[in-house]
């Protein structure tokens, strides 16, 4: 590929023209420079990618892309001095969103050749990505997907580093997708991802935006609500068709400067799609919910997943895959079927008592899951969670007092305790804990606090254990040990199965 391919669609200035070459390769990270490849000078939260340019010009880069504001910098500016007159120098503005155009063109613009549907939002954007997978691939139409536990193309499973990765990645994933004959994508758009022009140039064929609730503000993130809310609204002026939460608060503000047509989703009556005659349900071993859905799309929808929010992810699937002519009976079945990992994750053990696993990590997530489980009026609600290690403590206070108040009992249990003493998070939480009447029990080890839960659960219970979700380690000074609780949970149920244990 010639640079000026790769530069196609970018704002820029060749500073310094180099030997006139090949492009071999493209990225942001000095490790992976080859001769004659392009190197991005990305200035991130922790390091500066100008400060490795001596390490790429040893590697022979052919092009190096600078930020113009570099310059400013004494130390910077020497830097780009030294680069010698073989290399081509790019100057952009903005080299994060030259990175997201410069991988569009380098992967030959490969959003182009597929439907792309981006999912924002505080909550749902998960489970709402793997509904409208699920129902889309039931139809016919092969659909990759892109989100907080894992890429998928095709077969192949790759467990995610971040919600919304690199642009390189994303484009490279792109092309992967259409390689492998996938028609469509859906994928999660975090805020860090809009804010960090991770999906800048693409243009969704549909957008969504899910709910908006105060969270990923602070240092590393975002510097307040207001810029939270900005950076989700972004992905409104790059779609086609916007798709919304009718009933959130947020949403006015969210399409204030919306370029899309717009359609809506939501349980009030100035929804385009509605949830009538919510009935919740609770059997031995099964708890869920069913709706008529009204409106655009009119059909009657059972979920074997509770809650409200679960209302709302199903009917946003819903408005998706309205846009490509689903079959409702397939769709109907694919939404009672939908399963995903972590996220209010039945696991049969019993029909005497109902076992899940969700991700709530944060006290407004425990808060959510909670309240809705006790809707369904379990002889107890026990809650099973942890925090974890080297993090905030405001977040064990809160999350021991949130469990405190609405569980009938709380075991206090192993997150990823990191380079912390499991004991001292511990008393963290029942810092929380004492300012409720909770009960609690303490069981550092988490395949021991399991036990203890499954062992003592008592007909019509509802136990959840919260916090570490689709996980599949724990995290304990410095190393990463395996420990999936579907695992634990398997080997548990047959510990207590040769002790006696009934289900």
């Amino acid at each position: 590929m010639k640079l000026s391919e790769l530069l196609q669609g970018l704002e820029c200035e060749i500073v310094q023209k180099g030997f006139e070459c090949e492009i071999t390769s493209l990225t942001s990270d000095s490790r992976k420079v080859t001769e004659n490849g392009v190197f991005i000078c990305i200035t991130g939260a922790v390091s500066d990618g100008h400060k490795y340019i001596p390490q790429v010009i040893q590697k022979k880069a052919g092009v190096i892309v600078i930020q113009d504001s570099a310059l400013g910098n004494d130390e910077t500016a020497s830097l780009i001095k030294e680069i010698p007159s073989d290399i081509t120098i790019v100057k952009a503005q903005n080299t994060r969103l030259a990175l997201a155009v410069m991988s569009a063109n380098y992967f030959g613009n490969p959003a182009k050749k597929l439907f792309t549907i981006g999912i924002t939002g505080t909550k749902g954007k998960t489970t709402t990505t793997y509904m409208v997978k699920n129902v889309l691939d039931a139809c016919g139409i092969k659909t990759g997907l892109i989100g907080t536990i894992e890429t998928i193309i095709g077969d192949e499973h790759t467990p995610a580093c971040n919600t919304t990765p690199e642009s390189y990645d994303i484009h490279k994933s792109f092309a992967k997708m259409a390689e492998q004959g996938c028609k469509a994508v859906v994928m999660e758009v975090s805020s860090q991802g809009l804010k960090l022009d991770r999906t800048a140039g693409i243009m969704f064929d549909i957008g969504v935006f899910t709910n908006l609730e105060p969270d990923h503000i602070g240092p590393n993130e975002h510097a307040s609500f207001e810029e939270y809310l900005e950076c989700k609204a972004k992905l409104f002026s790059q779609c086609k068709v916007g798709i919304v939460n009718a009933d959130d608060e947020h949403t006015p503000k969210i399409l204030e400067h919306a370029t899309c047509s717009i359609e809506s989703y939501g349980i009030s009556d100035k929804a385009d799609i509605r949830a009538k005659n919510i009935t919740l349900f609770h059997e031995p071993g099964k708890i869920g919910l069913s709706y008529d859905c009204e409106g655009l799309v009119n059909m009657p929808v059972t979920l074997k997943l509770p809650g409200k929010f679960s209302v709302y992810n199903s009917l946003c699937a819903i408005a998706v895959t309205r846009h490509f002519n689903v079959d409702k009976d397939t769709l109907e079945k694919m939404l009672y079927e939908v399963k995903v990992k972590g996220r209010i994750e039945i696991v049969p053990v019993s029909d005497r008592f109902t076992l899940m696993i969700d991700y709530a990590h944060n006290a407004m997530a425990l808060k959510s899951i909670l309240e809705t489980l006790k809707e369904y009026n379990p002889n107890r609600l026990v809650c099973l969670f942890g925090c974890g290690g080297n993090r905030s403590k405001e977040r064990r206070f809160e999350m021991g007092e949130v469990s405190g108040k609405l569980a009938d009992l709380t075991i206090i249990t192993s997150d990823n305790p990191r380079f912390e003493e499991p004991l001292d998070i511990i008393e963290d939480i029942k810092t929380g804990i004492s300012k409720t009447t909770g009960k609690h029990v303490d069981i550092p080890d988490r395949k021991e606090a399991i036990k203890y839960a499954i062992k003592n659960a008592q007909n019509g219970d509802i136990i959840v254990l919260a916090g570490k979700g689709h996980e599949d380690y724990q995290e304990i000074k410095g190393v990463k040990y395996p420990m999936d609780e579907r695992v634990l949970i398997k080997e548990v149920v047959k510990e207590l199965e040769s002790e006696g244990w009934k289900r």
